[in-house]
């Protein structure tokens, strides 16, 4: 990292970047800001990255490019038999607007189009003991998308 000996000068500050199979990440974007910001760009559309919920953190979620389907299992207060309803949102460069999903929300995304970036702001630095994983499929859902 470089830091300028003049305090009034700029600085530069590496990024952290992950790749999986799933997508291509850029993590903590601006680590000066409360919480955190990501940036992924999926090049598949044949990838799902679901589920998984936290206790503490807010996600908020736009669509820079492309379009996704956005998977949202809430619990339903249901305490025998089927807990959680399953909901889905579209994200879109087409149709802009931010989505905010709250604590103890499941939730997960799949690009509908090659290339496709979501940018997203996360309430807190990501602390993986705030996180909770489920298997794709746990909640016997269809990440299929209609043609119309």
């Amino acid at each position: 990292m470089y830091v300028s000996q003049n305090q009034n000068s700029f600085r530069k500050i590496a990024v952290k970047f992950n790749e999986d199979d799933r997508a291509q990440r850029l993590i903590d974007v601006f680590p000066k800001v409360n919480g955190q910001i990501n940036i992924s760009h999926v090049n598949s559309t044949n990838h799902i990255v679901a589920w998984h919920k936290h206790e503490i953190q807010t996600d908020y979620w736009f669509c820079v490019k492309g379009s996704f389907k956005v998977g949202l299992a809430e619990p339903n207060g249901n305490e025998s038999g089927k807990k959680y309803d399953v909901s889905w949102e579209y994200l879109s460069d087409k149709v802009p607007r931010m989505i905010t999903i709250h604590p103890g929300i499941y939730h997960g995304y799949k690009a509908l189009e090659p290339g496709s970036i979501m940018l997203y702001y996360l309430s807190e630095k990501y602390n993986p003991d705030d996180e909770h994983r489920l298997d794709v499929g746990y909640f016997n859902e269809n990440w299929d998308t209609e043609n119309k």
